[in-house]
């Protein structure tokens, strides 16, 4: 046991290490250059009232792009987002900003019917769809066309960093993508090419989706946009990497709330790269440390406090380099590093006792082929 555990540290802190050092090359993306600007669509599918929704959806109807459609999509006009929609498209008169309201459902997963409603309403040949709780900086539609002028890309995505609004939860969750996400995105693009998508951007070709089978045959998937990529890497062309940072508002309501959303996560990245997801325990340094002092504490106690400090410092390296590098306006709080790194190994081990997830409102099971089943509405006492 005590061998194990020390591989199981080496293990964890060279993938740390290597991950900071993947993070240590990354620099702010530039200005996009000026370059060709064919017309986009910009699909957003909407679900709710999110915490600073209208500033996230305004920055989509504020690109310093020429010609471009934005087309927002609820499936009820009682949603409280499509009144925000409103206010967005009476904001911006002169772009072409649509609101479409419509609960016919094409599968399971109700936000690629909510996409595919929107679609049917755009104008253009490139296509983007972007989450709702993300924010574009100004020259985001440049960086896409930027990148699609090379005639070989069939697919492009963004890499996006947390920004916490509220409290311990929201932290966590924020803490999350930009220490622990997008490290392991980056370490993965170091091992082989991009062959997948993020739901912050999906960015493809009109043509490319139609031979994919249109958004149809994602209706079913729970990882869309993994699903997206993945089939045009392997079917029809590149997937390329945008290099444009965008912004996600990580507002969590609760402990609770950040469990449930983590573990749906959780089981998304298991449906779809299964053997991958069950090695990953091995890139939590704190878990390693922790039962390695644990092990060797009764009888080499400096040792074991030793052991914990070295993963505490990897943890506060992996903070501070994120920080310079990803998200500068994050506030230190390297404490929070070793909580959720722990956080993050319970979630992985939770996310084996089961296949339900809840996702806007519903209960759904999971298949082993990545596929939603709708369980019923999730009622809260």
């Amino acid at each position: 046991m005590h061998f194990l555990l020390v591989l199981y540290l080496c293990a964890a802190s060279a993938y740390v290490l290597f991950a900071v050092a993947c993070l240590a090359g990354q620099r702010p993306p530039r200005v996009a250059p000026a370059g060709p600007r064919p017309p986009i669509t910009v699909l957003k599918p909407l679900h709710g009232e999110e915490l600073d929704l209208y500033a996230n959806l305004l920055s989509f109807c504020q690109q310093d792009y020429p010609h471009f459609q934005v087309i927002f999509g609820v499936a009820s006009a009682h949603d409280a987002a499509a009144s925000i929609a409103r206010q967005v498209i009476a904001a911006c008169p002169g772009v072409d900003a649509s609101l479409v309201i419509n609960d016919r459902l094409i599968g399971s997963n109700r936000k690629v019917s909510n996409v595919a409603n929107c679609h049917e309403f755009s104008k253009h040949d490139l296509l983007v769809i972007a989450d709702s709780d993300m924010r574009a900086p100004t020259d985001y539609l440049q960086h896409v066309a930027n990148t699609f002028a090379d005639a070989s890309v069939m697919a492009g995505t963004c890499l996006y960093r947390g920004r916490a609004v509220g409290g311990l939860a929201s932290s966590l969750g924020a803490a999350f993508i930009n220490e622990w996400f997008l490290p392991s995105v980056l370490v993965a693009m170091k091992l082989r090419p991009l062959h997948f998508c993020f739901g912050a951007t999906m960015a493809i070709r009109r043509d490319t989706l139609q031979a994919l089978g249109g958004f149809e045959r994602l209706a079913n998937e729970l990882a869309d946009d993994f699903r997206l990529g993945d089939w045009v890497a392997a079917e029809y062309g590149r997937v390329a990497l945008i290099p444009c940072l965008v912004e996600n508002t990580v507002h969590e309501r609760s402990l609770r709330t950040l469990l449930l959303h983590e573990l749906r996560w959780a089981r998304t990245v298991r449906s779809v790269q299964p053997l991958g997801y069950a090695l990953s325990f091995l890139t939590y340094c704190m878990p390693a440390a922790l039962a390695l002092a644990a092990n060797i504490g009764s009888t080499q106690p400096l040792l074991g406090v030793t052991v914990v400090l070295w993963a505490v410092g990897l943890r506060a390296l992996t903070h501070k380099v994120v920080r310079i590098c990803i998200a500068p306006a994050q506030p230190s709080a390297y404490w929070l590093s070793v909580l959720r790194d722990i956080l993050c190994f319970g979630v992985w081990a939770m996310s084996f006792f089961g296949r339900d997830v809840e996702w806007q409102g519903y209960a759904y099971t999971v298949t082993q082929q990545g596929q939603l089943n709708l369980k019923g509405i999730v009622e809260r006492t």
